[in-house]
C-alpha cells in the first residue's frame, strides 16, 4: 500500500477508536476528493456509509458517484450506501426565502452545501459514525474553497494535508474509478456544472505554487502575478473561514462590576 495511504487509514482507524464510534459516513459528490476520503475510511475495515445527496445534480456527476460508491461496495464489505435525494427539500427551501433567489445564487449554491452537512450528521448520529471531510490543503487552508458550516463542518479530516495533485497521484495509485479521475474538478453546487477553475480563475497546480511562493513578486511573469493575485484575493476573503471564530473577550473589571 502506498505510504501515504497507509499513514492515513492508521490514523483514521486509531481516531475511531478513541472516539469510541462505529465508523465513518461520507458525502460522495462524483469527485476525486470525497472519493479518496471514502476509500481510505473503507481501508480501516470498519462500517462505512457512503451518501449521494443529489440537489439538481449533472447527470455525469451523479453517474461518476454512483460508479464509485458500486467500486467501493465491490471491494470493501463493510461498507453500505444510501441515497438521499435533497431536490424537493431544497426547492421547498428556495420558495420560503423572502428574496429572488435568481439574484442570490451564491447564498442559495451554499445553502445545497449545509443541507447536505445537514444529512450527513443526521444520518451519521443514528448509525454512531463520525462525518469524514473532503477537504485537501488548497481549498482548505490556501483558497477557502468551501462552505462554511457546510462541507466544512466535519468531524475528521483525512486529506486536508494534501494538495490536490497529491490528491490525484494518490488516488490513482488506489485505482479509484477512471471517470473521476478524469474528471474536471467541481464542487457540485451549481446546475450548469462549472468547475472549481471557472469558479476560481486558476488551476489547482497554479493555486499550489501561489500558496507556497515566497520570493519577488517582481520577477514573475504577467500570468504568475495574475494567479497570486487570485490566490491572495480568495485567501484574505475567506480568512474567516479558516481561523477560529472570534470570541469577545469581557474584561474582567467590567464583570465585577
Amino acid at each position: 500500500m502506498n505510504p501515504i495511504a497507509t499513514h492515513i487509514v492508521s490514523w483514521l482507524k486509531d481516531y475511531q477508536e478513541k472516539a469510541n464510534v462505529d465508523g465513518f459516513i461520507v458525502g460522495v459528490s462524483g469527485g476525486v476528493d470525497s472519493a479518496l476520503t471514502s476509500t481510505l475510511c473503507a481501508m480501516t475495515g470498519v462500517k462505512v456509509i457512503l451518501l449521494n445527496m443529489p440537489i439538481r445534480q449533472t447527470t455525469a456527476e451523479y453517474k461518476r458517484a454512483q460508479e464509485h460508491i458500486e467500486d467501493l461496495k465491490n471491494r470493501f464489505p463493510a461498507v453500505q450506501s444510501f441515497e438521499i435525494p435533497l431536490t424537493d427539500v431544497f426547492s421547498n427551501f428556495e420558495s420560503l426565502m423572502p428574496f429572488d433567489c435568481s439574484d442570490q445564487a451564491l447564498a442559495m449554491a451554499n445553502s445545497r452545501s449545509r443541507l447536505r452537512m445537514m444529512t450527513l450528521y443526521a444520518i451519521g448520529q443514528a448509525n454512531r459514525c463520525l462525518v469524514a471531510g473532503t477537504g485537501n490543503r488548497v481549498e482548505d487552508f490556501g483558497v477557502g474553497f468551501f462552505t462554511k458550516y457546510g462541507d466544512g463542518g466535519v468531524d475528521v479530516s483525512p486529506i486536508a494535508d494534501l494538495t490536490k495533485t497529491e490528491v490525484f497521484q494518490l488516488a490513482e495509485s488506489m485505482q479509484i474509478v477512471n471517470s473521476i479521475l478524469m474528471a474536471a474538478p467541481t464542487d457540485g453546487l451549481w446546475e450548469d456544472g462549472r468547475s472549481d477553475e471557472d469558479q476560481i480563475g486558476a488551476s489547482y497546480p497554479e493555486l499550489e505554487w501561489a500558496m507556497d511562493f515566497k520570493g519577488d513578486s517582481s520577477t514573475l511573469s504577467v500570468r504568475e502575478r495574475e494567479v497570486l493575485r487570485i490566490y491572495q484575493g480568495f485567501h484574505a476573503a475567506n480568512k474567516h473561514k479558516m481561523e477560529p471564530i472570534p470570541v469577545c473577550i469581557i474584561p474582567s473589571e467590567l464583570k465585577n462590576d
